[in-house]
């Protein structure tokens, strides 16, 4: 049985045409001042978005005015869903998808008219319109959006949770690899017993086939980096440097959602806030998610003693089937997200300030196949140790010179997990993140490319914390590496769907990038076989002339990437790290573990998230 209705809403009105601008009634009422109005209207012009939320957003007024305001214009009475909350029975009458949309809730009935709880009056003819029981009418009544939310989520949230999981195509999805470990387990037993005893039996003959399969990958790997990093400094050379962003049209900005995962992440919350903060774009176009897991009390604690901005909020996702992942949380708070771009970013990013504005212009001058655009990191604790300074030197060469490289010549481009923004629109159309992949990045933009989308590489740069300590660095690489090979095997499972998807080029190309990012850390312990025999060990090649040209070839590997190196950090603001690019062979002996590590995970735990640890850099100048 239905809630009783309030006497008092049953003398709601119907909104008339004839209403005072929302500026004039707050001036009337005295919670505004016209020099105020004035900033906020010379604001409004910039882009989409409503005057009330740009003066709560300058901070020229309170909610609570604006409210006062709104019912006052279109002749409705407040309804606190706190002292009076949602009708159960009616709660999904209008249906989960339409709510979130609009941003309201089916709050009481009376007869044939049923009352919407909603705070933009202004475009609730949207809701009347929609399919409502036969003979039903829809009314708003006025609402605060957080306790809108608040009963969104009650009643939402678990079935949202649980569709969160499952939006890519079970296809083009990871999740089968959930089941039959046991399976897996026993696969994996038998190649490592047919494997040992191969090499008990003809340990010369299966050495030489390692070593050989080793040698390719080396030379494909060098020589895809080498000719990304060519095609990108072709590609510099022809630019004509321009400084600054000029204008960005059309004058009417979009609004823009950023989802931001947090878990654990009590060390920066308050700094998260402090950074995001400096955003130059117009903050009533901003629309912030700060995204924690239902039962994570330690990020919740440390937001609670945060003031967040009007355009930031937290979005809480419930438990579902027990899966836990990053790109689940991305799914459940995309929902939420009121922007037509979407964008990622990580708990201790720091954004340059006028990111924004990069990315609208850069969506506003792509064509149509541009889905996605990804920003460059660079890392703000480079000096804090010899790892964090590799770190930084590995990530300048990828996301300076081999990233935008790959993009020059064509190639699909394996995500990074944040500085991330996509047409809304697109997510929506391809399911937007497989909850079950551990690298859900890299998965996206290949189911991207095999829909017939493109991703840019624009010149933004987001601060980030390197990983500085050995244990964290496996972990972390672990992940990545496990989910390069699931990503593979789940787009392989067709492969010829797959070529006639991306086309030969771009298929060989895919085939080439993950081979050398994982035959590397592999195959690790049969490159470093390699050097002994420069202390006289003989390998199944021999002494002659093949061995030493593997032994050249080794060098000339290691001359080409340190080379490599020494370019991506050739700037002003890297040049300290040149003297380290020779350790970097050091360094990457840490991915043999991790790979090992991965491929365990990825036969007994390929869900498994294996969670960075951030807040532990110096990021008191971001």
């Amino acid at each position: 049985m239905s809630l009783p209705i309030p006497l008092a809403f049953q003398r709601v009105s119907t909104p008339t045409r004839d209403r005072r601008q929302i500026g004039q009634i707050l001036l009337d009422l005295g919670r505004l001042s016209d020099t105020d109005l004035q900033s906020g209207l010379s604001i409004q012009r910039r882009g989409d978005m409503r005057l009330g939320d740009v003066l709560i957003s300058e901070g020229f007024i309170q909610r609570g005015d604006l409210y006062e305001a709104l019912a006052e214009q279109h002749g409705l009475i407040y309804a606190d869903l706190k002292k009076m909350p949602v009708d159960d029975e009616l709660a999904w009458t209008l249906g989960a998808e339409t709510c979130l949309k609009n941003g309201v809730v089916p709050w009481r009935r009376m007869g044939d008219v049923m009352f919407v709880a909603t705070d933009r009056p202004d475009t609730f003819e949207d809701v009347s319109q929609t399919a409502l029981p036969i003979g039903m009418t829809a009314k708003p009544v006025l609402s605060d959006y957080n306790d809108i939310r608040e009963e969104q989520d009650r009643f939402y949230g678990p079935s949202l949770a649980l569709q969160a999981e499952t939006l890519v195509p079970a296809a083009l999805s990871s999740r089968d690899f959930g089941s039959g470990a046991q399976g897996r387990i026993v696969i994996a037993a038998t190649l490592l017993a047919v494997f040992g005893l191969g090499f008990a039996l003809a340990p010369a003959l299966v050495w030489s086939v390692l070593a050989w399969i080793a040698i390719v990958g080396l030379i494909l790997s060098v020589g895809l980096k080498i000719a990304a990093t060519l095609a990108q400094l072709r590609y510099e050379r022809a630019q004509d440097k321009q400084d600054g962003l000029g204008n960005i049209t059309p004058l009417r900005r979009p609004k823009v959602s950023v989802i931001v995962p947090l878990f654990r992440e009590h060390n920066v919350a308050s700094a998260l806030v402090r950074r995001l903060s400096k955003l130059t774009y117009p903050k009533a176009l901003l629309d912030v998610l700060l995204v924690l897991e239902s039962d994570d009390e330690v990020t919740a604690k440390a937001l609670s003693n945060t003031v967040l901005p009007p355009w930031m909020r937290i979005v809480t996702v419930p438990q579902g089937s027990g899966l836990r992942t990053k790109p689940r949380a991305l799914n459940y708070a995309l929902s939420y997200c009121q922007g037509s771009i979407v964008g990622i970013w990580d708990a201790e990013d720091a954004p340059d300030k006028r990111q924004i504005e990069t990315v609208v212009r850069a969506f506003n001058e792509a064509g149509p196949d541009v889905a996605c655009l990804q920003g460059q990191l660079d890392y703000y604790n480079a000096r804090t140790n010899w790892i964090s300074r590799c770190f930084t030197i590995e990530y300048a060469a990828w996301w300076r010179l081999v990233m935008p490289g790959l993009s020059r010549l064509g190639f699909v481009i394996p995500l990074g997990g944040t500085t991330l923004f996509f047409k809304r629109s697109l997510l929506d159309e391809l399911g937007a993140w497989d909850a079950h992949n551990v690298t859900e990045d890299a998965d996206l933009g290949l189911r991207l490319a095999r829909a017939g989308y493109r991703t840019e590489m624009i010149q933004t740069t987001t601060m980030e914390e390197a990983t500085a300590a050995i244990w964290p660095w496996i972990r972390q690489r672990s992940r990545w590496l496990k989910g390069f090979a699931i990503t593979w095997a789940v787009h392989m499972r067709h492969p010829t769907q797959l070529w006639r998807d991306l086309g030969a080029y771009k298929f060989l190309g895919l085939q080439l990038f993950f081979l050398s990012s994982l035959c590397p850390f592999l195959l690790a312990p049969v490159f470093w076989s390699f050097w002994l025999i420069t202390f006289g060990v003989s390998q199944p090649f021999g002494a002659g002339a093949v061995a030493t040209a593997v032994v050249v070839l080794f060098v000339l590997a290691e001359v080409a990437n340190t080379a490599i190196h020494l370019t991506a950090v050739r700037g002003k603001n890297h040049r300290h790290l040149m003297l380290w690019t020779p350790v970097m062979t050091l360094y990457f002996m840490m991915g043999c573990a991790a790979i090992y590590k991965a491929l365990f995970e990825m036969i007994v735990r390929p869900y498994f998230w294996d969670k960075t640890q951030h807040g532990l850099g110096d990021a008191s100048k971001h």
